[in-house]
């Protein structure tokens, strides 16, 4: 067969807005300090409408405190791109079983469609090292770092099946922590078996719903600066960035944001770490 044609010049232009038209539902998007709430304002800045799951009481009895809902969303709306995109908001708890379609359903019928997913979510807490674990913590973890996950996934395959056939391909990006890397994360065994959990699933989801059109990737952030730490913690692990910062919000959501996009329609089934040559 003959090689297909290279692009033309002009084709070879970035649209300045690579997701007008689209629709995209972030999850846990409760802190103006997270990475949730970066990523959405990467997906509204390319030009896509964005609703922004949160789950309050969870970061109200973490140390770091909660944020104001209202705040989080203003400032998500303050970076649409698009006149005609919006920013809506909602709460939910994911560790109801229920949930995530209950979600995938209130976000179509809002937009009258879903087009991204960024599943960003995770229990903090409720851990610890392999000999203070216990049933309680396992199921909670499992519960929402993972069970969750994949309900959210199979709700917005379904979802996706209802659309009139040439749809722009759908996108799924899923988060680990670098549990598989040098090291582990022998401190908080729940929260890495659950996110290795959702790393090793990523190339069997990402078979499953290929012939529909979606990708389904990972991102690793690597140690993102969200607030939890401070004073010796923060600047020894500053200190093993080549940079000699931490990661920022916004560093792994460039990333997911491309990937919601089509120039990363050919990118599906990688787990991709974002860590800036983080030394572990």
């Amino acid at each position: 067969m003959p090689d297909a044609e290279p692009p033309r010049p002009g084709e070879l232009r970035r649209d300045p807005l690579p997701l007008r038209g689209r629709t995209a539902l972030v999850t846990g998007v409760s802190r103006r300090a997270g990475i949730g709430h970066a990523v959405a304002r990467r997906l509204a800045a390319y030009g896509a409408s964005v609703h922004l799951h949160h789950h309050v009481p969870h970061d109200a009895a973490m140390p770091w405190g909660a944020d104001s809902a209202e705040a989080v969303t203003g400032s998500v709306r303050e970076a649409l791109a698009d006149p005609a995109a919006r920013v809506t908001s909602g709460p939910g708890d994911l560790s109801d079983p229920a949930a995530p379609a209950r979600l995938v359903d209130a976000v179509v019928a809002e937009f009258g469609r879903l087009d991204i997913l960024v599943a960003n979510h995770a229990l903090s807490g409720s851990d610890g090292p392999l000999d203070e674990i216990d049933a309680a913590m396992l199921d909670a973890h499992w519960a929402v770092d993972t069970r969750s996950v994949l309900l959210l996934v199979q709700a917005y395959a379904r979802a996706r099946a209802r659309l009139p056939q040439g749809t722009p391909g759908g996108r799924v990006v899923m988060m680990t922590s670098g549990q598989n890397l040098s090291g582990g994360m022998p401190d908080t065994i729940a929260y890495a078996l659950q996110k290795g959990a959702l790393a090793s699933v990523t190339r069997s989801l990402s078979t499953a719903l290929a012939g529909q059109g979606i990708t389904v990737n990972a991102v690793n952030p690597g140690p993102v600066d969200t607030g939890y730490a401070t004073g010796d913690v923060h600047a020894a692990v500053a200190a093993r960035f080549p940079a000699g910062r931490w990661g920022q919000p916004d560093d792994p959501a460039r990333l997911i944001a491309w990937l919601a996009t089509d120039e990363a329609g050919w990118v599906t089934g990688e787990v991709v770490n974002s860590e800036g040559g983080f030394r572990r």
